[in-house]
């Protein structure tokens, strides 16, 4: 069974949801990062609670680990509603969404995880329940079938997706909230972090927290689990005092490097540079030359290397960038394809 990576975005089990969930804000004041989502989302809450209406259906898209779980439950405490969670592969047939549907009260928020991932025919349940607040459900079959209509009470439904490009047009039209959640800049994990530190009574330099905060790839549930691996280094080696030093050792021994990349990150680039010469290379030929799956390398891997312009795509394929070089301490070779080219193309921090 494959080591399951300390700066991927998803989660990890229970125990660190658990672990989240106690550090979880509760409100949009306590919220830190994405300033601009969280005035829009407050301006809807409160004018619904103004009409004493619960608010629009929000569509909440993003990578992994970005808050979204975290988005609904605030929403919830700030309409004062029941929150109730669920996912789009546990929703298998139609009877199960009409289940939790048949559970509501009048305001609660229904919270859909990997919406995307919603089979068919209970996305066509839905639809109903979330225009028309009721659902048609067919008792019996041959000619002794009959429709009922049930009632649904208004309610909310937030659904959270990573993969927007994979939710059908209808459905996404019956959202009248859809934010996109971007990644967190370097200030605004350093205060989550300190926030969170606090609340663990760990004893932590700040400077220990922002070497965390510009690890973490943007990432508030990376930026957490890194806290708690730091935080067992330090009580093991340094009498549970969280300093830079011990905070650089403990990310080592993670095989974290300083721009947050891990021994999968820097395969993939190697591999791009040392077999196919920088590139052009097909994301299939660096898959099978990896020994990964070629959808884990475009929807785990890739993303982080392509924002952090380590890598780019072309036309041709995948190219590494005089940046992924650099990175590794290796002799910048120019592509041989591109005589013309200038350079700084393929160095971007050169071209600003």
């Amino acid at each position: 069974m494959p080591r399951e990576r300390v700066i991927s975005g998803d989660s990890h089990g229970e125990e660190e949801n658990v672990f989240n969930y106690s550090l979880r804000p509760q409100r949009f004041a306590q919220y830190i990062g994405q300033a601009q989502l969280i005035r829009r989302l407050k301006i809807a809450v409160d004018a619904a609670t103004g009409r004493k209406e619960p608010v629009e259906h929000v569509l909440l898209h993003g990578p992994p680990g970005l808050g979204k779980t975290t988005l609904a439950h605030v929403v919830a405490n700030e309409m004062g509603a029941k929150v109730h969670v669920t996912s789009g592969p546990a929703l298998n047939k139609g009877a199960d969404l009409v289940g939790i549907l048949q559970k509501l009260s009048q305001g609660d928020v229904l919270f859909i995880d990997e919406i995307h991932r919603l089979p068919a025919i209970v996305e066509e349940f839905l639809y109903s329940a979330m225009e028309d607040f009721k659902v048609d459900v067919t008792i019996d079959a041959g000619m002794h079938a009959r429709t009922i209509t049930l009632p649904i009470p208004p309610f909310t439904l937030i659904g959270a997706t990573t993969r927007i490009g994979l939710l059908t047009g209808p459905m996404r039209s019956r959202f009248g909230i859809s934010n996109h959640i971007e990644f967190y800049t370097p200030d605004a994990l350093h205060e989550i972090l300190r926030q969170n530190a606090k609340l663990l009574s760990l004893e932590a330099d700040d400077k220990a927290l922002w070497e965390l905060a510009r690890r973490s790839r943007g990432t508030p549930r990376i930026a957490n689990r890194l806290l708690r691996r730091a935080r067992d280094f330090a009580a093991v080696e340094a009498q549970g005092h969280l300093t830079l030093p011990v905070t650089q050792e403990a990310l080592k021994l993670e095989g974290i490097d300083e721009r947050g990349l891990d021994e999968q990150d820097r395969t993939f680039i190697r591999t791009l540079i040392d077999v196919y010469e920088g590139g052009p290379a097909g994301i299939e030929a660096i898959a099978a030359t990896m020994g990964e799956e070629t959808e884990t390398l475009v929807d785990v891997i890739e993303p982080f290397l392509l924002q952090q312009a380590l890598v780019m795509r072309t036309r041709q394929g995948r190219r590494a960038t005089k940046t992924a070089y650099d990175h590794l301490n290796l002799k910048w070779r120019p592509p041989k394809d591109l005589p013309g080219e200038d350079e700084s193309l393929f160095n971007p921090n050169d071209a600003l």
